[in-house]
This record gives structure tokens, sequence and C-alpha cells, in this order.
């Protein structure tokens, strides 16, 4: 069969129709210049789907890969093992199981590359290969060299001890997890916990799955996180890579302990109603040969690309071919397995820009005019596997949600694959962390401006769900700060305790986390992000073990001891992270399909701003991030007329705030126009306070 390129070679636009095209381009006129490549592309999607369809046996078989390849457990208690290795002469299985013998146990060349070995059950019936048997697969390249390699599709793999190549092993255990819980429903208000499991303790080591379980959960519950973002489960060999160096796509990392023991946590999570992603990484993969996807047969190519377009310089990993029909079939494959094997609900997909364009993202400027986006620069066949991958996930999995990372702001990433888009579900709002760091590292307080800051938070393409978070890991990483250290600094080691001198440092910081926090949740998106740990203010930064801090863990941990420490301010910080999920779950802000900016004051520092939420309630949000001044008497717009009651204020005392707002005070309109406003208010704002009024009649 022709490779993808060809099989989409010469698609003529004006005879693709695209089914909900014009929903798209009504919402964003500037698209209409483009739509014949919008149209190419959606064609060639097409094209492709179709050749699945017909040659590959149909999607469904197509992206389930993993039922043939690698190794599996026969009905009669053999083990069949397949592989694709096109460019390999020769194939061998060596581990336990046979003494680690080279070349007893040899696979079968069959067509289009692939490989095949059986073994049969032993004379007593039982499997040839024992449960957790370490193995390894040996390739013969076309040059003559023997290597190890572990199989591309291998599901669990391990290092021994003192020995830091990992090996294959055989995971076969006599009862399997059985998973009592279905899917959570897709939340309409995703509110994000975004967590890694070895740092999730505050003890100095790698943190365990069973820990995540049993101490996690019933806090990012308790939080009102109702989903959780979890990074670095696919196999990585080089912990301080983040996750982001994966070497195994389809095992699940054994350094947080067994499979089963990741299901349970995944299954004990939907019992609780919470909603559990998995941060996938098919953007690049680590240059790894020995227990890597690198140069799996003894080729540079095989799964990705030859020559500089196969490399990121940046990262120093090997980037995917999308061209390859077993490439497609690995990656789309991968997807279904972590829903299918371990339910996982959603994906974040990491670092598509460098999937996007052919510049990879490295040194490319992005100005937002739509020629950077449906030129010659753009990387079509990773915006058809995108494309794919979204189409396939929502086909077959209606309660999945979809993340773009993606930094270019290429249009249409977010509107369905029908109207002509990639088909994800949200967008990170990649522009409000960096926002705020830069403002906090450069602009003196008084300086800060509102409408800046305005523009920032709602600088989105409608009907394209945003995901607004005021850091992510990457702000917590060594070399940046945490918000909270950016405000406070040294003075978090020695002021933060609730017995000690509240020092203008502290005041002036634990108010502004509240009000960044707040206002980003409010106004910055459709869905919300918070990173483990940021939530009540973690100090100092994120730094794995490695080589150049003498592999420690001291800072690859969340001192969670500081935030249910009661005599430290840390446990305000949380209580109002928890107190702000839980009035957005209540008013449904996130869920608002349009708000209303109506001031925002560069000389006050006033910003205001409402929206009605899914309850219906109608609300308005009031920030004064002036640092000194407060207002009496300050006229605000509003929208609706009635009685208002404040329901969530930064400064109450609960939060360590100064107490300065009287919350049974009743706020009533006036048939006054303002700010664009029908109606108006008389209000009280303090200094670095942030509040909410909702209507109470």
């Amino acid at each position: 069969m022709s490779d993808v390129r060809q099989v989409v070679d010469g698609v003529d636009p004006d005879k693709v129709i695209v089914p909900e095209l014009e929903k798209m381009l009504s919402d964003d006129g500037y698209l209409r210049d483009f739509q014949r490549e919008i149209k190419r592309r959606y064609g060639a999607f097409q094209r492709i789907v179709k050749a699945i369809e017909e040659h590959q046996g149909g999607l469904d078989k197509f992206t389930k890969g993993y039922e043939y390849f690698g190794l599996h457990v026969t009905p009669e208690n053999g083990v069949i093992c397949r592989e694709w290795a096109p460019a390999a002469e020769a194939m061998y299985l060596r581990g336990d199981f046979n003494n680690w013998d080279k070349f007893s146990h040899p696979y079968k060349k069959l067509e289009h590359g692939k490989w095949e070995l059986y073994l049969p059950p032993k004379p007593n019936g039982d499997c040839p290969i024992a449960h957790e048997s370490a193995m390894k697969i040996v390739v013969v390249t076309k040059h003559g060299e023997y290597g190890d390699r572990n199989s591309p599709w291998a599901t669990y793999v391990k290092h021994p001890e003192n020995v830091y190549q990992y090996q294959m092993v055989f995971w076969n255990p006599k009862k399997k997890y059985e998973f009592k819980h279905p899917h959570p429903k897709r939340p309409i208000n995703l509110k994000i916990y975004e967590s890694h499991v070895g740092i999730a303790s505050p003890e100095g080591k790698v943190a365990n799955y069973k820990n995540f379980q049993q101490n996690m959960l019933p806090r990012i519950k308790d939080l009102g996180y109702n989903a959780i973002q979890i990074m670095a489960v696919m196999e990585h060999a080089y912990y301080a890579s983040f996750g982001y160096q994966v070497t195994n796509f389809f095992a699940a990392s054994s350094r947080f302990g067994t499979l089963e023991e990741l299901k349970e946590l995944i299954d004990v999570a939907h019992g609780m109603g919470l909603y559990v992603m998995l941060d996938v990484i098919h953007s690049h993969a680590s240059k790894n040969v020995v227990d890597g996807l690198n140069q799996f047969d003894g080729s540079n190519t095989g799964f990705f690309h030859d020559g500089p377009r196969g490399n990121h310089d940046l990262w120093d990993s090997r980037c995917f071919d999308y061209s390859q029909w077993e490439v497609l079939r690995f990656l789309l494959s991968n997807l279904r397995w972590w829903v299918e094997e371990y339910h996982f609900d959603g994906f974040r997909f990491d670092g598509i820009t460098s999937m996007l364009y052919h510049s990879k993202g490295i040194a490319h400027g992005f100005t937002g005019n739509y020629n950077e986006y449906f030129g010659l620069v753009t990387d079509t066949e990773s915006v058809l596997y995108l494309t794919i991958a979204n189409y396939m996930l929502h086909k077959y999995y209606p309660f999945v949600i979809t993340i773009a990372e993606d930094v270019s702001g290429m249009p249409g990433i977010c509107r369905k694959v029908e109207e002509g888009g990639q088909g994800f579900d949200y967008r990170l709002g990649m522009g409000i962390p960096d926002m705020w760091i830069k403002i906090l590292k450069e602009t003196k307080d008084e300086d800060w401006n509102m409408q800046n800051i305005t523009h920032t938070l709602t600088n989105r393409r409608y009907d394209e769900g945003t995901i607004a978070y005021a850091e992510s890991h990457d702000q917590a990483l060594v070399g940046d700060k945490t918000i909270a250290f950016w405000l406070m600094d040294k003075e978090m080691y020695t002021n933060m305790g609730t017995m000690n001198y509240r020092s203008l440092i502290i005041d002036r910081g634990m108010a502004l986390h509240k009000m960044i926090r707040l206002i980003t949740h409010t106004l910055g998106g459709e869905a919300y992000l918070n990173f483990i740990g940021n939530e009540f203010g973690h100090p100092e930064w994120l730094d794995f073990p490695r080589q150049g801090n003498n592999s420690s863990y001291h800072y690859a941990r969340r001192q969670f001891n500081l935030v249910d420490d009661e005599q430290l301010r840390y446990r305000f910080l949380g209580n109002f992270d928890r107190d702000m999920n839980r009035s957005e779950e209540h008013y449904g802000w996130l869920r608002a399909r349009q708000q209303y900016v109506s001031c925002h004051h560069g000389g006050d520092k006033v910003i205001v701003f409402d929206k009605v939420g899914s309850s219906g309630i109608p609300l308005v949000f009031v920030f004064n991030f002036h640092p000194t001044q407060s207002f009496t008497d300050y006229r605000i717009g509003v929208d609706a007329a009635g009685k208002y009651k404040i329901v969530l204020d930064s400064d109450d005392k609960c939060y360590d705030g100064h107490g300065r707002l009287d919350h049974n005070t009743e706020f009533f309109t006036y048939p006054e126009e303002w700010n664009g406003r029908s109606n108006s208010m008389m209000v009280y704002i303090p200094s670095r306070t942030a509040f909410v009024f909702a209507k109470a009649d």
C-alpha cells in the first residue's frame, strides 16, 4: 500500500465538502481567505481514514495494534511475539526464560517488515515465560551488528539494581485488577489538578502510586478540583526529564509501582468522581537506543524521519514520521491503550507546536498573522495525525477530553473536525502565566497595566475552549520560581508563621497570590488548571535529582506538611483555593457563555467584570490591585438590577486577610447606566482585595 504522502497527494479543495465549515468561518471571518487550505487538509484527512478502512482492516482494528504487536499469552498458554522492524536482518528473544541465550529463540520474518516468534506452553501447560521475567530482543542490523532492544509495545520495563538500562518485564499476574467504577462524565467546568506521582510527598524520595491514591486523591477532591492530569506516567529512563523523554510508550512507569497499582489509583479516583487525564507525548521520543524506540531495527528511520527533520535539536530527541502507516498505527493505538487498559479519561497533548511547524517552534516568533498557520511552514503530516487522533478518540470514547499545548495560537485547533478544525476540546492559555511572571519580574506594583491584564486574560478565539492558569509545572522548574516565591522570596523561610509579625512583603504576597489566581480563574478561560502544591503557595522551585545537584531530592518533592501546619500561613492560601473552586462549582462561572469587562482603570488599578454562570445567578467580580489606595463609594457597572451580596472575599480573615468588608451588607443597584452596563452600584473596595458579588434576590 502507498505511504500516507501518496494517498493524500493531489487533493482538489474544490471537490472537498467540509460538513460544518461555515460554522467556523462565521465565527472567524479571517479564515475565509484560507478555506481552500482548510478544505485540502480535510480532504487529506478523509483519504487517510478511507485508506485505513479499505486496506488496513478498518479504523477500529488499525488503532488496536497492541492486540497484535508485542508479547501476548495465547489461549493455550503459549506466548506469541510480533514486531515491526523493516530494516532488521534477524531478531531473537532472550531473557530469564532461556538463561539469556542470544540465539535459541529466533523470530520468523513476515511481510511488510513484520517479525513473529511463537513460544509453546511448557509440557505441564504452564506459560513458557514466568510472570515478571526480564527479557530483551536481540536485533541484527544490516551491518551485522547485534544489539539489545526493548519491544516498542512493551507494557512494563524495569532496570536491575545499579544498572540503568531498562529491560522488558513480562507482566502476566494470576489476578489482574478489576475496575469497579465507570468513567465519569465529561466535566463541563473543568478544574484540573496537574500532578506528578513521584513528587507528591514531602519526603525526599520517589513517591508511588499507592501514596498518590491514599494521600493525594482525598486532598484533590477536598480542594474542589474535578479532574487530575497526571504527568510522567509513560516510561522514561531519565527521571529528571520530567517524563518528557519517553522511552517506552505503552509502559506505565515502574519507578512509581506496578501496573495494577496505577489501575487501582485511577479506579479509586473515578469512585470519587474525579476525571483522570494523561499527559501524552507524541511530539517526540527519547534518543535512547538500548531501552527506547530510537534505531529499534538498526536504522535511523523506522518510527522517525531521517536527517535533520528527524531530530529536535533543542530537546535532543527524535521526531516521528507521521507519513508512515506503522507510525500512525503505533501512536493511535497508544492512545487507545491508555483508555482501554488503564481507563484514562482524556489526554493533554504535550508540545504540539513542535509538531505543527517545520521549524519545530524553535526561534519561531508567532505574530498572529494567519499566513503563518496555512502556508508552507506548517507540517501538514503532523496536523493530519492530530486530526485523526482527535477524530478517533471522540468517535470511540465520547467521554474523552483532549487538550492542546500550543503556543502558536493556530486557528481551528479546538474546532470540531467536521468544521475543518483539528478536534481538540481545549487549548492551554499559555500567554497568561507568561504575563504574570513578566509583571512580577519587571513591573512595580504601581505600574501594573490593568488593560494589558484584561486583554491577555480575554484574548482567545470564540468557541475554542481555553484552559486558564496562573502557573503550571513550566513556571515551577529550576531556573524559574513559583508565583509565591516571586512575591515573597526568602521571607517565606522566616515570616510565614501565624505567630510571627506579618511583614509588608508577606502581606503583599499573600494578597496578590489570591488575587492573581482568582482573576485568572474567573476571566481567563472556560477551564482552570493548577500545578500540584502551587495552590498553597509552594516555595522555591522544582528540580529533579541529577548530576548537577548531586542527585538530590530536596527540590523534587511537594511539601504538604507546610499547608497542613496550623501555625503557618500556607493553609490560608490553600483554603482560599478550595473555596474559589467550590464557589465556581456552585455558580458555574467557567460555563458562562459571555463576560463583560466594564472597568480596567489604569490609575485606580481597578478591574470589574460580570458574567452569568450555569447557575443562572448574575455575578460581578471586583479587583483592586492598587498597593495602597482603598476606595469608598466606588461606582461600578452592573447589568442585572437587584440586590447583591459578597460570596467570596480575598480579604476575609479566614484567608489571612484584614477583614475590611462586611459580608452582611446588602448592595442594591441604581437604574443609572455606568461603564456600558444598564445599572450601577456603590461599593467599598479595599486595596489589594478581590471579591465576588452574587445576585441575592
